[in-house]
């Protein structure tokens, strides 16, 4: 389990196609010290396995075909920048809402309109997603826990805060680019 806060921004090392999934390697200098193998981080919102580690700061992830066919994970290239958090403890507050690790599909970013010092973000997403969402719920877009502020048939608007925009992947983004997304 998750929060939906990320806690780094990291960077895609190397992907390795392989029989049966790939292996993605991040730099991930900030989490690095903590990880362990067999730990789980959330990779823009995938909950994915720390397999191993290569230091300075490289976290090594074993990824499935069905992983694989469900998320973005495998449209990962070197330096892309990847939302980073680690699993739930008991130890720390949930700030976010709950997020499974597990993508229920893609969403597209429609739209982008300033509001004041915030951004609205407009999602295109298949229908039988939306059915599950309702106004003022929760949603997790590669991982940022986020609030759906207004829902139609086939697309939904958050309100990014500045902060979520620094201190995630949402600032590099622009229209027509594709996310992980989980539904409440």
């Amino acid at each position: 389990m998750f929060t939906g806060i990320i806690e780094e921004v990291g960077a895609v090392v190397l992907t390795v196609v392989r029989t049966g999934g790939c292996e993605i390697s991040v730099s991930a200098p900030k989490l690095f010290p903590s990880m362990r193998a067999g730990d789980s981080l959330a990779v823009n919102g995938a909950c994915l396995t720390v397999t191993r580690k290569q230091a300075p700061a490289a976290l090594f992830f074993d990824v499935s075909e069905e992983t694989l066919s469900r998320t973005l994970l495998g449209d990962l290239n070197a330096g892309d920048r990847v939302n980073l958090e680690p699993a739930l403890t008991l130890e720390k507050p949930i700030g976010g809402h709950l997020v499974s690790g597990h993508i229920d599909g893609i969403a597209t970013l429609a739209l982008m309109t300033p509001s004041g010092d915030m951004v609205e973000m407009t999602f295109q997403v298949p229908a039988s997603l939306c059915e599950g969402m309702i106004e003022k719920g929760s949603v997790a877009i590669d991982g940022i826990s986020l609030t759906i502020a207004v829902l139609k048939d086939t697309a939904f608007t958050v309100a990014v805060i500045p902060h979520t925009l620094r201190e995630t992947t949402l600032f590099l983004k622009k229209i027509g680019d594709k996310f992980n997304l989980e539904t409440d």
